[in-house]
């Protein structure tokens, strides 16, 4: 184990596959559990979205926990509690305990991501963040399609009950973070971080974008999903076999948009990805053909993807004592609009399923327009082309 104790790379990564089994598992099943074991409609699918990201408005509470544990032993708590949720899912009956193992969960997902986040700006060069951030979605995509055919497997093939799935996906996790504090070294901090809130001026176009990008983000995750299932029909094996054909893509394509990302810079990308979804959201109001809606659905998470540049723009305009602190705010910001969009949306989705996404469309526009305000190379004191602040 002398290779793993000397690569935070690795580590990373490997956190990254345990996140991402316990996740696909629970992603892959929720409509479809929501619905057959829970009786779930539209309304209460928002009200559980809405408490799933309730821990991600608080996120930066998690710079409060730095002051007691460091970053990675944090990180590897976090896991094991996302991991924990998802075994917890498993044994619910009624919607009470559903919302309860999904806080659990949350709390979980939303601490490794911000501290999983953090680090990786930390303990990457800034001219390889991209390329690894790509590599990060690969990896990610790999460990999903492995749930994912599990799940199919299991489910489709041989009838194992829910309750069996999520504890196989949960369990991941925790033999992943198991592993992981026995055999990686403690990584040294390259530069102490700032252990308090910190809200910039400067910063003010990245948190604009991150703000939008929740928004946005939560009318994909929330309801592209459950109108496949809803409007299409779609089935627990289908979902898998969609979900598999997203992962197996986005292992081929992520490290080529982070290589891209480098080549042609933060501002080109981000208005490239806002374009692109602007077309999709429009495309999933309207779409009536099952086949056009898994095409918009894996050009949904490609676009995605290109979020990177989001990241290694924060990552050249910060000062690197505020990236663990700022990692919190920003995830916070990102997840103010994901409070209250599930269960507004899920009530508008109750008179018109349309009206949703061409909120979503709107919401990619003004996305757009930010982003025309980024320069072609930011960096410290070069953050925005209008509005800076001294």
């Amino acid at each position: 184990m002398k290779i793993a104790r000397k690569s935070p790379e690795l580590l990373i990564l490997l956190m990254t596959v345990g996140s991402a089994i316990s996740w696909a598992v629970w992603l892959n099943l929720l409509n479809n559990f929501a619905i057959d074991e829970i009786d779930f409609t539209g309304a209460e699918m928002g009200i559980l979205q809405s408490l799933r990201e309730v821990p991600g408005f608080l996120a930066f509470t998690v710079i409060f926990v730095l002051a007691f544990i460091r970053e990675q032993k944090l990180a590897y708590i976090s896991l094991a509690l996302l991991g924990g949720g998802v075994i917890l899912t498993g044994f619910v009956e009624t919607n009470m305990t559903f919302y309860l193992a999904t806080i659990v969960m949350s709390i979980g997902f939303h601490y490794f991501e911000t501290i999983n986040g953090s680090l990786t700006l930390q303990w990457i060069e800034k001219d390889k963040t991209a390329e690894f951030l790509g590599r990060v979605i690969a990896t990610r995509s790999a460990a999903s399609i492995i749930a994912f055919s599990l799940v199919w497997v299991l489910f489709e093939q041989f009838q194992v009950a829910y309750m069996w799935l999520y504890l196989i996906g949960g369990g991941v996790s925790i033999a992943v973070v198991l592993f992981c504090w026995q055999h990686f070294s403690l990584f040294p901090e390259k530069v102490v971080q700032t252990k308090k809130i910190i809200l910039r001026k400067r910063y003010w176009l990245y948190y604009a974008l991150q703000f939008m990008s929740g928004a946005r983000r939560q009318i994909f995750v929330v309801f592209a999903g459950f109108l496949m299932v809803e409007k299409f029909d779609f089935t627990v094996a289908e979902i898998s076999l969609l979900l598999l054909a997203n992962a197996a893509v986005n292992i081929v394509v992520a490290p080529k948009i982070g290589r891209l990302i480098h080549k042609f810079g933060e501002r080109k990308a981000l208005i490239f990805e806002y374009v692109g979804l602007t077309f999709i959201f429009a495309g999933y109001a309207f779409v009536e053909s099952s086949y056009l809606a898994v095409f918009l659905y894996i050009a949904d998470h490609l676009f995605f993807s290109i979020a990177i540049a989001l990241k290694t723009y924060f990552q050249k305009i910060a000062d690197p004592a505020d990236i663990a602190s700022s990692a919190g705010v920003s995830f916070t910001i990102n997840h103010i609009a994901a409070v209250f969009i599930p269960v507004a949306f899920g009530l508008i989705w109750l008179y018109s399923p349309s009206l949703v996404f061409l909120a979503g469309a709107g919401m990619a526009v003004i996305s757009l327009l930010l982003a025309f305000n980024m320069p072609a190379s930011p960096s410290a004191g070069n953050e925005v082309l209008l509005g800076k602040f001294a």
